[in-house]
Protein backbone atom coordinates (compact mmCIF):
# COMPACT_ATOMS: atom_id res chain seq x y z
CA UNK A 1 0.00 0.00 0.00
CA UNK A 2 1.34 3.56 -1.01
CA UNK A 3 1.97 5.23 2.00
CA UNK A 4 -1.46 7.99 2.14
CA UNK A 5 0.74 11.37 2.67
CA UNK A 6 3.03 10.23 -0.21
CA UNK A 7 -0.32 10.01 -2.56
CA UNK A 8 -1.35 13.38 -1.56
CA UNK A 9 1.90 14.95 -2.15
CA UNK A 10 2.06 13.98 -5.73
CA UNK A 11 -1.79 15.16 -6.23
CA UNK A 12 -0.69 18.28 -4.91
CA UNK A 13 2.84 18.68 -7.32
CA UNK A 14 0.74 17.97 -9.87
CA UNK A 15 -1.83 20.13 -9.45
CA UNK A 16 0.71 22.48 -9.19
CA UNK A 17 2.42 21.56 -12.12
CA UNK A 18 -0.53 21.55 -14.41
CA UNK A 19 -1.05 25.32 -13.47
CA UNK A 20 -4.25 24.34 -11.39
CA UNK A 21 -3.39 25.73 -8.23
CA UNK A 22 -1.16 27.56 -6.55
CA UNK A 23 1.19 25.40 -3.87
CA UNK A 24 -0.84 26.28 -0.56
CA UNK A 25 -4.18 25.52 -2.53
CA UNK A 26 -3.18 22.46 -3.84
CA UNK A 27 -1.79 21.20 -0.52
CA UNK A 28 -4.76 22.43 1.30
CA UNK A 29 -6.94 20.51 -1.10
CA UNK A 30 -4.99 17.15 -1.31
CA UNK A 31 -4.70 17.12 2.52
CA UNK A 32 -8.13 16.62 3.00
CA UNK A 33 -8.36 13.16 2.69
CA UNK A 34 -5.41 12.60 4.98
CA UNK A 35 -6.63 12.37 9.17
CA UNK A 36 -3.49 11.50 10.56
CA UNK A 37 -1.73 14.92 11.15
CA UNK A 38 1.36 13.13 10.44
CA UNK A 39 0.64 12.37 7.38
CA UNK A 40 -0.77 15.83 7.02
CA UNK A 41 2.53 17.21 7.64
CA UNK A 42 4.31 14.87 5.76
CA UNK A 43 2.27 15.59 2.48
CA UNK A 44 2.99 19.48 2.74
CA UNK A 45 6.36 18.84 3.70
CA UNK A 46 7.36 16.49 0.43
CA UNK A 47 5.29 18.79 -1.79
CA UNK A 48 6.45 21.78 -0.98
CA UNK A 49 10.44 20.36 -0.57
CA UNK A 50 10.14 19.29 -4.16
CA UNK A 51 9.23 23.02 -4.95
CA UNK A 52 11.90 24.07 -2.91
CA UNK A 53 14.50 22.30 -4.65
CA UNK A 54 13.05 21.65 -7.87
CA UNK A 55 15.95 22.82 -10.14
CA UNK A 56 18.66 20.30 -8.27
CA UNK A 57 15.90 17.46 -8.06
CA UNK A 58 15.45 17.72 -11.98
CA UNK A 59 19.49 18.44 -12.59
CA UNK A 60 19.98 14.74 -10.75
CA UNK A 61 16.64 12.88 -12.88
CA UNK A 62 18.58 14.02 -15.87
CA UNK A 63 21.87 13.13 -14.88
CA UNK A 64 20.96 9.65 -13.84
CA UNK A 65 18.25 8.83 -16.22
CA UNK A 66 20.64 10.24 -19.17
CA UNK A 67 16.94 11.89 -20.84
CA UNK A 68 15.73 15.42 -20.41
CA UNK A 69 12.67 16.17 -18.82
CA UNK A 70 10.23 16.85 -21.85
CA UNK A 71 11.22 13.25 -22.89
CA UNK A 72 9.59 12.06 -19.74
CA UNK A 73 5.85 11.86 -18.91
CA UNK A 74 4.51 14.73 -16.18
CA UNK A 75 3.48 11.83 -13.71
CA UNK A 76 6.79 10.29 -13.94
CA UNK A 77 8.31 13.56 -13.63
CA UNK A 78 6.73 14.13 -10.25
CA UNK A 79 7.16 10.71 -8.75
CA UNK A 80 10.83 11.10 -9.21
CA UNK A 81 11.43 14.27 -7.61
CA UNK A 82 9.19 13.63 -4.87
CA UNK A 83 11.03 10.42 -4.58
CA UNK A 84 14.41 11.61 -4.88
CA UNK A 85 13.54 14.66 -2.57
CA UNK A 86 12.15 12.30 0.54
CA UNK A 87 15.94 9.96 -0.22
CA UNK A 88 18.02 13.23 0.05
CA UNK A 89 16.30 15.35 2.55
CA UNK A 90 14.20 13.04 4.62
CA UNK A 91 15.95 10.46 6.25
CA UNK A 92 12.82 8.52 8.40
CA UNK A 93 12.13 6.52 5.83
CA UNK A 94 14.48 3.81 4.09
CA UNK A 95 15.18 4.12 0.97
CA UNK A 96 13.88 0.72 -0.67
CA UNK A 97 10.77 1.91 1.31
CA UNK A 98 10.66 5.02 -1.04
CA UNK A 99 11.46 3.61 -3.84
CA UNK A 100 9.31 0.71 -3.60
CA UNK A 101 6.31 3.64 -2.65
CA UNK A 102 7.70 4.89 -6.08
CA UNK A 103 7.17 2.09 -8.01
CA UNK A 104 3.69 1.43 -6.77
CA UNK A 105 2.78 4.84 -7.35
CA UNK A 106 3.69 5.10 -11.24
CA UNK A 107 1.86 2.33 -11.61
CA UNK A 108 -0.98 3.89 -10.30
CA UNK A 109 -0.85 6.99 -12.39
CA UNK A 110 -1.73 4.68 -15.30
CA UNK A 111 2.53 4.94 -16.53
CA UNK A 112 3.03 0.48 -15.42
CA UNK A 113 5.22 0.22 -18.28
CA UNK A 114 7.40 3.12 -16.61
CA UNK A 115 7.84 1.37 -14.06
CA UNK A 116 11.36 -0.24 -14.17
CA UNK A 117 12.96 2.93 -15.61
CA UNK A 118 11.70 4.56 -11.86
CA UNK A 119 13.41 1.82 -10.47
CA UNK A 120 16.63 2.33 -11.58
CA UNK A 121 16.53 6.21 -11.63
CA UNK A 122 16.16 6.28 -8.13
CA UNK A 123 18.47 3.52 -7.24
CA UNK A 124 21.19 5.49 -8.78
CA UNK A 125 20.25 8.57 -6.92
CA UNK A 126 19.97 6.55 -3.72
CA UNK A 127 23.50 4.57 -4.77
CA UNK A 128 25.41 8.26 -5.28
CA UNK A 129 23.96 10.37 -2.58
CA UNK A 130 26.93 11.24 -0.71
CA UNK A 131 28.55 12.20 -4.16
CA UNK A 132 25.67 14.05 -6.43
CA UNK A 133 27.50 15.67 -9.30
CA UNK A 134 25.45 19.09 -8.77
CA UNK A 135 27.71 21.97 -9.61
CA UNK A 136 30.05 22.76 -6.57
CA UNK A 137 30.53 26.13 -4.96
CA UNK A 138 33.10 27.91 -7.30
CA UNK A 139 35.97 28.67 -6.18
CA UNK A 140 36.32 31.73 -7.46
CA UNK A 141 33.02 33.53 -6.42
CA UNK A 142 34.20 35.98 -9.64
CA UNK A 143 33.72 33.25 -12.00
CA UNK A 144 30.18 34.40 -13.42
CA UNK A 145 29.22 30.72 -14.90
CA UNK A 146 30.47 28.87 -12.22
CA UNK A 147 28.39 31.11 -10.01
CA UNK A 148 25.05 31.04 -11.68
CA UNK A 149 25.57 27.42 -12.17
CA UNK A 150 25.46 26.54 -8.32
CA UNK A 151 23.02 29.57 -7.52
CA UNK A 152 20.82 27.87 -10.23
CA UNK A 153 20.55 24.67 -10.09
CA UNK A 154 22.61 23.46 -6.74
CA UNK A 155 20.74 25.82 -4.87
CA UNK A 156 17.52 26.00 -7.24
CA UNK A 157 16.47 28.99 -8.21
CA UNK A 158 15.22 30.55 -11.56
CA UNK A 159 18.83 31.20 -12.98
CA UNK A 160 17.23 34.85 -14.56
CA UNK A 161 16.51 35.53 -11.11
CA UNK A 162 20.23 33.81 -9.62
CA UNK A 163 21.56 36.26 -12.32
CA UNK A 164 19.66 39.43 -11.46
CA UNK A 165 20.73 38.72 -7.35
CA UNK A 166 24.35 38.27 -8.40
CA UNK A 167 24.57 41.18 -10.36
CA UNK A 168 23.29 43.34 -8.02
CA UNK A 169 24.09 42.17 -4.80
CA UNK A 170 26.99 39.99 -5.34
CA UNK A 171 28.03 36.30 -4.65
CA UNK A 172 27.86 35.74 -0.87
CA UNK A 173 24.65 38.12 -0.50
CA UNK A 174 22.85 36.05 -3.14
CA UNK A 175 24.18 32.63 -1.95
CA UNK A 176 23.16 33.60 1.48
CA UNK A 177 19.67 34.63 0.76
CA UNK A 178 18.86 31.67 -1.82
CA UNK A 179 20.31 29.59 1.31
CA UNK A 180 17.51 31.81 3.48
CA UNK A 181 14.94 30.66 0.75
CA UNK A 182 15.45 27.26 0.72
CA UNK A 183 14.83 26.79 4.81
CA UNK A 184 11.71 26.13 6.48
CA UNK A 185 9.77 28.64 7.37
CA UNK A 186 8.50 29.12 10.93
CA UNK A 187 4.82 30.01 12.23
CA UNK A 188 4.63 33.32 13.09
CA UNK A 189 1.60 35.02 14.50
CA UNK A 190 0.85 38.68 15.57
CA UNK A 191 -0.96 39.74 18.97
CA UNK A 192 -4.53 40.43 18.77
CA UNK A 193 -5.02 43.23 20.45
CA UNK A 194 -8.66 44.18 20.68
CA UNK A 195 -8.91 40.83 23.02
CA UNK A 196 -5.89 40.29 24.77
CA UNK A 197 -1.89 41.23 25.48
CA UNK A 198 0.99 39.96 24.31
CA UNK A 199 1.92 38.54 28.29
CA UNK A 200 -1.53 37.32 28.30
CA UNK A 201 -1.25 35.15 24.71
CA UNK A 202 2.33 33.82 25.65
CA UNK A 203 0.81 32.35 28.83
CA UNK A 204 -2.35 31.25 27.56
CA UNK A 205 -0.65 29.21 25.05
CA UNK A 206 1.75 27.57 27.21
CA UNK A 207 -0.82 26.20 29.60
CA UNK A 208 -1.59 24.39 26.02
CA UNK A 209 2.24 23.27 26.02
CA UNK A 210 2.81 25.55 22.54
CA UNK A 211 5.51 28.01 23.23
CA UNK A 212 6.50 31.42 21.94
CA UNK A 213 9.75 33.45 21.43
CA UNK A 214 9.33 37.26 20.69
CA UNK A 215 10.14 37.75 17.17
CA UNK A 216 13.29 40.27 16.47
CA UNK A 217 11.72 43.34 14.63
CA UNK A 218 8.08 43.42 14.99
CA UNK A 219 6.98 44.30 18.33
CA UNK A 220 3.40 42.11 18.12
CA UNK A 221 5.12 39.35 16.24
CA UNK A 222 5.70 35.85 17.73
CA UNK A 223 7.53 32.46 16.58
CA UNK A 224 6.33 29.52 17.65
CA UNK A 225 8.95 27.22 18.87
CA UNK A 226 6.85 24.32 19.75
CA UNK A 227 2.69 23.04 19.41
CA UNK A 228 0.54 23.84 16.94
CA UNK A 229 -1.01 27.02 17.98
CA UNK A 230 -3.91 26.28 15.08
CA UNK A 231 -5.52 23.76 17.11
CA UNK A 232 -5.97 25.81 20.54
CA UNK A 233 -9.00 27.19 21.85
CA UNK A 234 -6.58 30.77 21.73
CA UNK A 235 -7.08 30.57 17.93
CA UNK A 236 -10.87 29.82 17.80
CA UNK A 237 -11.44 32.70 20.26
CA UNK A 238 -9.05 35.37 17.44
CA UNK A 239 -6.61 35.89 20.41
CA UNK A 240 -3.71 35.60 17.29
CA UNK A 241 -3.44 36.33 13.57
CA UNK A 242 -1.41 34.32 11.65
CA UNK A 243 0.94 36.84 9.71
CA UNK A 244 4.47 36.89 8.49
CA UNK A 245 7.03 39.43 10.49
CA UNK A 246 7.39 40.97 7.94
CA UNK A 247 4.27 42.14 6.73
CA UNK A 248 3.21 43.42 10.05
CA UNK A 249 5.93 45.92 9.50
CA UNK A 250 4.07 47.54 6.88
CA UNK A 251 1.34 48.41 9.30
CA UNK A 252 4.02 50.38 11.22
CA UNK A 253 4.34 52.50 8.68
CA UNK A 254 0.46 53.40 9.44
CA UNK A 255 1.29 54.00 12.96
CA UNK A 256 0.91 55.07 15.79
CA UNK A 257 -1.31 58.33 14.10
CA UNK A 258 -3.24 57.07 11.12
CA UNK A 259 -5.90 59.43 11.39
CA UNK A 260 -9.89 58.98 11.74
CA UNK A 261 -10.53 57.92 7.79
CA UNK A 262 -7.95 55.15 6.91
CA UNK A 263 -8.05 53.53 3.44
CA UNK A 264 -6.65 49.83 3.15
CA UNK A 265 -7.20 49.09 -0.52
CA UNK A 266 -5.34 45.34 -0.92
CA UNK A 267 -6.49 44.23 2.53
CA UNK A 268 -7.03 40.78 2.33
CA UNK A 269 -6.40 38.02 4.29
CA UNK A 270 -6.77 41.15 6.52
CA UNK A 271 -3.35 40.95 8.95
CA UNK A 272 -2.30 44.17 8.03
CA UNK A 273 -5.90 45.35 8.35
CA UNK A 274 -6.98 44.36 11.23
CA UNK A 275 -3.84 45.16 12.98
CA UNK A 276 -4.32 49.42 11.94
CA UNK A 277 -7.87 48.89 13.46
CA UNK A 278 -6.21 48.07 16.69
CA UNK A 279 -3.92 51.01 16.52
CA UNK A 280 -6.98 52.94 16.14
CA UNK A 281 -8.78 51.66 19.29
CA UNK A 282 -11.47 50.26 17.07
CA UNK A 283 -12.66 54.27 16.26
CA UNK A 284 -12.79 55.87 13.52
CA UNK A 285 -13.59 54.14 10.18
CA UNK A 286 -11.39 51.75 8.27
CA UNK A 287 -12.53 50.73 4.80
CA UNK A 288 -10.99 47.37 3.43
CA UNK A 289 -10.86 46.64 -0.29
CA UNK A 290 -10.41 43.85 -2.41
CA UNK A 291 -11.28 42.58 -5.56
CA UNK A 292 -12.06 39.19 -5.64
CA UNK A 293 -14.90 37.81 -3.79
CA UNK A 294 -13.04 34.81 -2.16
CA UNK A 295 -10.66 37.17 -1.19
CA UNK A 296 -13.62 39.15 0.69
CA UNK A 297 -14.72 36.35 2.08
CA UNK A 298 -11.71 35.82 3.65
CA UNK A 299 -11.63 39.60 4.52
CA UNK A 300 -14.32 39.41 6.44
CA UNK A 301 -13.89 35.96 8.23
CA UNK A 302 -10.47 37.92 9.24
CA UNK A 303 -12.11 40.81 10.76
CA UNK A 304 -15.19 38.97 12.41
CA UNK A 305 -12.50 36.17 14.18
CA UNK A 306 -10.31 39.13 15.89
CA UNK A 307 -13.63 41.78 16.81
CA UNK A 308 -12.52 44.66 14.96
CA UNK A 309 -15.71 46.97 15.45
CA UNK A 310 -14.43 49.92 13.05
CA UNK A 311 -13.96 48.33 9.79
CA UNK A 312 -16.21 48.36 6.78
CA UNK A 313 -15.51 46.12 3.66
CA UNK A 314 -16.18 47.35 0.17
CA UNK A 315 -15.47 45.35 -2.95
CA UNK A 316 -13.72 46.94 -5.14
CA UNK A 317 -10.61 47.24 -8.15
CA UNK A 318 -7.71 49.28 -7.19
CA UNK A 319 -6.92 49.08 -11.36
CA UNK A 320 -9.89 51.41 -11.62
CA UNK A 321 -11.11 54.37 -9.82
CA UNK A 322 -12.37 54.13 -6.21
CA UNK A 323 -16.01 54.68 -5.39
CA UNK A 324 -15.70 57.10 -2.63
CA UNK A 325 -16.69 60.84 -2.51
CA UNK A 326 -14.47 61.84 0.14
CA UNK A 327 -10.61 61.67 1.58
CA UNK A 328 -8.89 59.38 3.76
CA UNK A 329 -5.89 60.47 5.96
CA UNK A 330 -4.20 57.43 5.54
CA UNK A 331 -4.80 55.12 2.32
CA UNK A 332 -2.52 51.90 2.28
CA UNK A 333 -1.94 50.12 -1.25
CA UNK A 334 0.30 46.61 -0.42
CA UNK A 335 -0.06 45.90 -3.72
CA UNK A 336 -0.38 42.34 -5.66
CA UNK A 337 2.97 41.61 -7.16
CA UNK A 338 5.61 38.86 -8.51
CA UNK A 339 5.72 37.72 -4.76
CA UNK A 340 9.85 37.31 -5.02
CA UNK A 341 10.36 38.69 -1.43
CA UNK A 342 9.02 35.73 -0.54
CA UNK A 343 10.25 32.46 -1.76
CA UNK A 344 10.54 30.70 1.54
CA UNK A 345 7.08 30.71 2.06
CA UNK A 346 5.96 30.10 -1.15
CA UNK A 347 8.42 28.24 -3.07
CA UNK A 348 6.62 27.23 -6.12
CA UNK A 349 6.37 31.33 -7.01
CA UNK A 350 10.08 30.69 -8.20
CA UNK A 351 9.03 28.39 -11.06
CA UNK A 352 6.01 30.32 -11.79
CA UNK A 353 7.07 34.06 -12.32
CA UNK A 354 9.32 35.23 -15.74
CA UNK A 355 11.27 38.60 -15.91
CA UNK A 356 8.82 38.89 -18.52
CA UNK A 357 6.44 39.33 -15.97
CA UNK A 358 8.09 42.40 -14.05
CA UNK A 359 6.94 45.24 -16.30
CA UNK A 360 3.42 44.37 -16.45
CA UNK A 361 3.52 43.96 -13.37
CA UNK A 362 5.55 47.30 -12.25
CA UNK A 363 2.77 49.31 -14.93
CA UNK A 364 -0.35 47.94 -13.06
CA UNK A 365 1.23 48.70 -9.65
CA UNK A 366 2.02 52.34 -10.66
CA UNK A 367 -1.57 52.52 -11.81
CA UNK A 368 -3.05 51.48 -8.50
CA UNK A 369 -0.79 54.03 -6.55
CA UNK A 370 -2.08 56.98 -8.88
CA UNK A 371 -5.91 55.77 -8.15
CA UNK A 372 -4.61 55.60 -4.27
CA UNK A 373 -3.29 58.74 -4.41
CA UNK A 374 -6.40 60.65 -5.59
CA UNK A 375 -8.31 60.18 -2.42
CA UNK A 376 -5.51 61.21 -0.12
CA UNK A 377 -6.79 64.27 2.01
CA UNK A 378 -4.06 67.23 1.79
CA UNK A 379 -1.58 66.80 4.87
CA UNK A 380 -2.34 62.61 4.36
CA UNK A 381 0.04 59.97 3.92
CA UNK A 382 0.43 57.52 1.19
CA UNK A 383 1.80 54.10 1.64
CA UNK A 384 3.14 51.34 -0.94
CA UNK A 385 4.22 48.11 -0.26
CA UNK A 386 5.43 45.36 -1.84
CA UNK A 387 6.45 41.50 -1.15
CA UNK A 388 9.14 41.73 -4.19
CA UNK A 389 12.69 41.65 -4.23
CA UNK A 390 13.08 43.65 -6.82
CA UNK A 391 13.92 47.24 -7.91
CA UNK A 392 11.49 47.58 -10.71
CA UNK A 393 8.18 46.90 -8.46
CA UNK A 394 9.83 48.91 -5.43
CA UNK A 395 12.07 52.09 -6.37
CA UNK A 396 10.78 52.37 -10.30
CA UNK A 397 7.64 52.59 -9.47
CA UNK A 398 8.08 55.22 -6.59
CA UNK A 399 10.51 57.22 -9.18
CA UNK A 400 7.43 56.81 -11.90
CA UNK A 401 4.92 58.00 -9.39
CA UNK A 402 6.56 60.81 -8.18
CA UNK A 403 7.78 62.28 -11.28
CA UNK A 404 3.95 62.53 -12.38
CA UNK A 405 2.37 63.45 -8.82
CA UNK A 406 3.87 66.87 -7.95
CA UNK A 407 1.86 67.22 -5.20
CA UNK A 408 3.18 64.44 -2.94
CA UNK A 409 6.59 63.90 -1.12
CA UNK A 410 8.40 61.24 -0.05
CA UNK A 411 8.38 60.96 3.94
CA UNK A 412 11.52 59.04 5.75
CA UNK A 413 10.23 55.75 7.47
CA UNK A 414 12.30 56.70 10.55
CA UNK A 415 10.50 60.07 11.30
CA UNK A 416 6.14 58.77 11.34
CA UNK A 417 6.97 55.24 12.89
CA UNK A 418 8.62 55.05 15.86
CA UNK A 419 8.17 51.48 16.37
CA UNK A 420 9.80 50.37 13.57
CA UNK A 421 14.23 50.01 14.01
CA UNK A 422 16.14 52.01 11.75
CA UNK A 423 17.96 48.80 10.75
CA UNK A 424 14.89 48.40 8.25
CA UNK A 425 15.06 51.88 6.92
CA UNK A 426 17.27 52.00 3.84
CA UNK A 427 19.34 55.41 2.47
CA UNK A 428 16.04 56.53 0.95
CA UNK A 429 13.92 55.92 4.01
CA UNK A 430 12.00 53.36 2.91
CA UNK A 431 11.10 50.14 4.50
CA UNK A 432 13.40 47.40 3.40
CA UNK A 433 13.92 43.81 4.71
CA UNK A 434 16.58 41.78 3.35
CA UNK A 435 16.49 38.28 3.99
CA UNK A 436 20.67 38.09 3.77
CA UNK A 437 20.52 40.83 6.26
CA UNK A 438 17.87 40.69 8.40
CA UNK A 439 16.84 36.94 7.96
CA UNK A 440 13.07 37.92 6.86
CA UNK A 441 10.98 38.13 3.44
CA UNK A 442 12.00 40.82 1.44
CA UNK A 443 9.52 43.32 1.66
CA UNK A 444 9.29 46.81 0.91
CA UNK A 445 7.55 49.87 1.95
CA UNK A 446 7.39 53.61 1.08
CA UNK A 447 5.26 56.14 2.27
CA UNK A 448 4.05 60.29 0.54
CA UNK A 449 2.59 62.83 2.12
CA UNK A 450 0.16 65.37 0.15
CA UNK A 451 1.11 68.87 0.84
CA UNK A 452 -1.59 71.03 1.99
CA UNK A 453 -2.98 73.64 -1.25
Amino acid sequence: MIAPARVAAYEALSAVSAGNADLPTAIAFARDNLRDDRDRALAAEIATGVQRWRAALDHLIVQFSKRSLDRLDFEVVEILRMSAYQMLHLTRVPASAVVDDAVDLTRRAGKQSAGGFVNAVLREISRRRSKLPLPPRPADPADRDAALAYLSITLSHPQWLAARWYDRLGFDAAEAWMRFNNTAAPLTLRVNRFKTTAAELVERLARDEIHLRPARFAPDAFLVEEGYPLRSPASEQGLFVVQDEASQLVALLASPNPGRRVLDTCASPGGKTTAIAAVMDGQGRLVACDVRARRIDLLRKTIATTGATNVRVVQADLLNALPFSQPFDTVIVDAPCSGLGTLRRDPDIRWRRRETDLPALAAAEGTMLQHAAALVAPGGRLIYATCSSEPDENEAVVDMFLAGARDFTPVDARAIAPALPPALVDSRGHLRTQPDLHELEAFFGAVFERRNL
